[in-house]
């Protein structure tokens, strides 16, 4: 049994301490927020946050996370940066097929939480990892932007 702190709460998950995190997430704890993509942290569809910092749940084992924070999509609607995020992916009508919007969400708020007012180049760099199949890159730029001016 591993003893894991999700969204603020202690939680104690049954599995192998080899197991991803992606997958405790969505098979014990059934937040299922969280995607799995491509299963080697290629892609971002897994991101989460440890700790604050974006990271790609599918390549990181449970037993490599600690007594350190994991805070997934589920939570956003709690944070003040996950809530403009949003917003302004509303706003901005960002989603097509919405797969990615998690991981992108996520990486997103940890751009936002190291850098209230993000250049195009920084955008481009904290989201590179993040791969959208529909191509709304546009949009997520605009949006991260709007989500930026809300916070100042």
């Amino acid at each position: 049994m591993t003893q894991l702190n999700v969204n603020g709460k202690t939680v104690n998950v049954v599995a192998d301490p080899s197991t991803p995190v992606l997958w405790a997430l969505r098979d014990n704890l059934q937040l299922t927020g969280t995607k799995f993509g491509c299963g080697a942290a290629l892609c971002g569809a897994c991101t989460v946050h440890i700790d604050g910092q974006p990271t790609r749940s599918c390549v990181t084992p449970i037993s490599a996370v600690g007594t350190q924070k994991i805070t997934t999509i589920e939570a956003m609607a709690d944070d003040k940066v996950g809530r403009a995020v949003q917003a302004a992916w509303i706003k901005h009508d960002v989603a097509q097929c919405g797969y990615c919007q998690s991981g992108q969400i996520m990486s997103a708020v940890g751009l936002l939480r190291a850098k209230r007012r993000p250049t195009d180049a920084d955008i481009d760099a904290a989201m590179a990892g993040n791969v959208c199949r529909c191509g709304t890159y546009a949009r997520i730029r605009a949006a991260i932007k709007d989500a930026a001016q809300s916070l100042a």
